[in-house]
């Protein structure tokens, strides 16, 4: 049995593989194989079986699958897998550059649907139950003028997640859908916190907790407090939500 990082070099799902990597196999997939060195170092001195670091570029959609058989091969069955790649982007360079703006919409959400699917279908043929953790955002409950491009990827990404759990329903893989407020980490690196702000550590141990506990798909909020917030986000007018800040 093991646990897959896809985005390895990301701070949430370093955090992750830290919590849950005891006694387990782990597989780290990260575009710069090499900047996961430190963290498989960590994992190993933290009590993990074995750790095994591979290539992955989220971009080449077309090898998705065969990196989660090379994780089986390697590895086992994976018993969680974790989708935790992305990019912020540059909202200003997006609304004048088509090929930012599609960079942004491919890793977003094609590369996490394309990557969902496969975890999907390839987990549910294992012997083993298994979990798959995705992260939307609050920036995906409502698009805000500030950030819409990336705001629309994960307004988009959760929908289909919503879809996939029910389409999950009954089978022996769950889904858990993160939807995290503004995280303060190296993505964030020199923009002002938003209310409501967690660190990486925040989002994992909520994730950890949702993937150790509940018997079915879920979507957890992060803080959980923040659900109140979601809700009073619908009911500012357009003309007051299009000046408000990222």
């Amino acid at each position: 049995m093991s646990i897959l990082i896809l985005g390895a070099t990301s701070d949430i799902g370093g955090e992750i593989a830290r919590l849950s990597c005891v006694g387990e196999n782990v597989v780290l997939a990260a575009r710069r194989p090499q900047a996961a060195g430190e963290l498989a170092a960590k994992l190993e001195v933290l009590g993990a079986k074995a750790v095994h670091i591979l290539p992955f570029d989220a971009l080449e959609l077309d090898k998705h699958r065969a990196l989660v058989q090379q994780a089986q091969n390697l590895a086992g069955d994976i018993t969680l897998a974790v989708v935790t790649y992305g990019i912020l982007g540059d909202q200003e360079k997006a609304e004048t550059s088509e090929k930012h703006v599609a960079e942004i919409a491919t890793l977003d959400y094609t590369a996490q649907i394309s990557m969902l699917t496969v975890l999907a279908d390839e987990l549910n043929k294992q012997d083993t139950p298994a979990a798959i953790v995705a992260f939307s955002s609050i920036a995906g409950w409502r698009a805000r003028r500030a950030n819409y491009v990336y705001g629309s990827t994960k307004a988009g990404l959760d929908a289909f997640c919503q879809g996939l759990s029910d389409a999950l329903h009954g089978t022996q893989v769950r889904l858990i859908t993160a939807r995290p407020g503004f995280v303060i980490g190296s993505m964030t690196t020199g923009m002002t916190p938003a209310p409501m702000s967690v660190y990486p550590i925040d989002v994992a141990r909520a994730v950890v907790k949702a993937v150790r506990e509940k018997k079915s798909s879920s979507t957890i909020w992060i803080p959980q407090r923040l659900k109140v917030l979601a809700w009073v986000m619908q009911l500012v007018p357009r003309g007051v939500w299009r000046k408000m800040p990222r």
